[in-house]
Parts: structure tokens; C-alpha cells; sequence
């Protein structure tokens, strides 16, 4: 029988070397994933706080 076991959310503060480098990575235009992957956080995580700091991620169409 398995019994369903609920996941623990791990959050992170956003440290100021994070925030380097989240800067750095949009104004080089870097995809979403590679930065994600990069830095160990979510997409969605990283959209919201580029939202927050009002900078741009990822290459624009």
C-alpha cells in the first residue's frame, strides 16, 4: 500500500549575489531554463522576482 507523502516547500531568501546574477543573466538575454537550472530555482520563481525588480528575463520576440 502506498501512502502519499506531502511535499515540504523549501524557500530561499534572495541573497544580493543572487540578485547579481539574475541582472547579469537578463541583460545577456539568457533562456528561462538555463538561468532556472543555473541557480536552482523555479521559473515561476524567477519571473516573479524579475517582475518585483522590474527588469526583463529571457530573449524577447
Amino acid at each position: 500500500m502506498l501512502v502519499a507523502v506531502p511535499l515540504c516547500l523549501v524557500r530561499r531568501e534572495w541573497t544580493p549575489a543572487d540578485l547579481r546574477t539574475l541582472k547579469k543573466h537578463s541583460k545577456d538575454r539568457t533562456p528561462v531554463l538555463k538561468i532556472s537550472k543555473e541557480m536552482k530555482r523555479t521559473v515561476g520563481a524567477l519571473r516573479q522576482k524579475t517582475l518585483v525588480l522590474g527588469v526583463g528575463l529571457g530573449h524577447q520576440r
